[in-house]
């Protein structure tokens, strides 16, 4: 039977995460905001709009969320040509294809963002395709990326797996009724992961591939 293995991208299979950090904390600071970027690091995986929510509160001035945002959008992008996937990435993806796993990307970078990121993956001849959030009305926690990602695979939630670092990514798989694997490199704690859901959790994409074949992916072959 078809099933899919379901990434994120940021913090799991990219070392992206510290980048957006900074990206939104300087957006944030030329809007007149003080956050904590370990506030910031914490809502890294929601979209732009819900982490502007969610940092500032609804009291705030809504009409610049967007400048907030293409702020933050304008100051990663200048590190599109230096993102870099992590040790084993394109490996993993490759071994999933093989043993007959349909690989989705699921990731709320678009255009030249989501570009970026498959470039330094390296890995698109086994990446079947990508649910982005113009695929998804909403973002993660929301169940909508991760569902769009399965109709992607067109495989039922039985047959997928979820691979994120984030607390937002395995709440999204939770409720899309997908069994999901937690990696550390994103630097969420590993009780934060499992209390959001995780069904395992691992070190990393390297851990991850090492211990494959006693991993959730294994007992659903």
């Amino acid at each position: 039977m078809a099933r899919a293995a379901l990434f994120d991208v940021d913090g799991t299979l990219t070392d992206t995460n510290y980048l957006h950090v900074t990206s939104w904390w300087q957006a944030f600071r030329g809007a007149g905001h003080q956050v904590a970027t370990s506030d910031i690091h914490r809502a890294v995986g929601l979209g732009s709009g819900d982490l502007i929510t969610h940092l500032l509160g609804d009291d705030r001035d809504p009409d610049r969320d967007d400048e907030i945002s293409a702020a933050h959008s304008t100051l990663y992008g200048t590190y599109f040509g230096r993102l870099t996937a992590f040790d084993s990435a394109a490996d993993l993806l490759r071994v999933l294809a093989g043993r007959g796993w349909t690989n989705i990307l699921a990731s709320s970078a678009t255009g030249p963002e989501l570009d970026a990121l498959r470039s330094a993956i390296d890995a698109d001849d086994v990446i079947a395709g990508t649910a982005s959030s113009d695929d998804a009305p909403r973002g993660k926690p929301a169940p909508d990326p991760v569902s769009a990602a399965l109709d992607l695979a067109g495989v039922p939630a039985e047959r997928g797996i979820f691979v994120g670092d984030s607390v937002w990514d395995m709440q999204a798989a939770s409720r899309a009724g997908v069994r999901s694997i937690a990696v550390l490199s994103g630097g969420i704690p590993r009780d934060a992961l499992e209390a959001a859901g995780a069904d395992e959790v691992y070190e990393n994409v390297t851990d991850l591939l090492a211990r494959l074949d006693s991993s959730l992916f294994a007992r659903l072959e």
